[in-house]
């Protein structure tokens, strides 16, 4: 009985005569899942059924640049990839943090022009992108990448030499923990906690996602806290998990000041 999850050989999923990469494959399907599951949570709120199609393409066109450009600032290696290299995103290298943040702003801003109410746009949205992150995460499986430190427990993922030393470990081991399963069971975590929350207790407008964020971080700390890669840091701290701490801080003062509301909007039935 294997001690280990084994990685796959190649990043790359055969579908009949095609050769798909699976971290784009994985993308496009938390995109999917995501818009799904938004459009069904407007839907149910009682609002036009055809503003979640409608704002799909723009927002998530606008999360995929941003999503990319972060990593090109943040963690991509211009010496090693280049120019052309910056636009091989199905090699990897796609930020959340770029994602959600551009997407946001994308949101507000048709939602602005469109007369549209941001917050409860919002709550729709946010759940869905919990699931879509712990879909995209098995991107990261594939490409054997974002992994975190040297593990011997029954769960550790192997990884192959030539990735190991990809991501700047040089080390012996040969199995480490996979932060990418963990993050996506988080995720899953978060989006339950969330729908529970919405049938059993009620949450006020603009609390579904602020809970998404601040959930989201809290567990982020912990796998940036773990993950080897190469990353930027600020005294000795990797950045993102300094962000981390910071939106989890953010997203949680906002989903008690927006508890302290008097109304408490219809939540998705269903």
């Amino acid at each position: 009985m294997l001690s280990y999850i084994p990685s796959p050989a190649h990043g790359i999923v055969h579908i009949g005569p095609l050769q798909l990469h699976a971290y784009g494959l994985m993308l496009a399907i938390g995109v999917l899942v995501a818009a799904k599951i938004a459009d069904i949570r407007w839907r149910l709120t009682g609002h036009d059924p055809r503003v979640i199609a409608e704002i799909a393409v723009p927002v998530v066109v606008a999360g995929v640049i941003g999503a990319r450009v972060y990593h090109l600032f943040t963690g991509y290696k211009w010496s090693e990839g280049g120019i052309v290299g910056a636009f091989e995103i199905w090699k990897g290298g796609l930020s959340i943090w770029g994602a959600v943040g551009s997407g946001l702003l994308a949101v507000m801003f048709i939602s602005r022009r469109r007369h549209i109410d941001t917050l409860a746009l919002l709550d729709a949205i946010g759940p869905g992108v919990v699931v879509a992150q712990a879909i995209g995460r098995w991107g990261n499986y594939f490409n054997q990448e974002l992994f975190g430190r040297p593990s011997k427990l029954p769960w550790a993922l192997e990884i192959n030499v030539t990735h190991r030393q990809a991501a700047g470990y040089f080390g012996t081991a040969t199995t480490f923990h996979p932060t990418f399963l963990y993050e996506s069971i988080w995720c899953l975590l978060v989006f339950g906690t969330i729908v529970w929350l919405e049938h059993r207790r009620g949450l006020r407008k603009g609390q579904a996602f602020a809970l998404y964020v601040a959930m989201y971080t809290f567990g982020r700390i912990f796998f940036e806290w773990l993950r080897v890669d190469p990353a930027s840091k600020i005294l000795g701290v990797r950045f993102n998990l300094m962000l981390s701490a910071a939106v989890c801080v953010i997203g949680t003062v906002s989903f008690i000041r927006l508890g302290r509301r008097s109304e408490v909007p219809a939540s998705p039935q269903g």
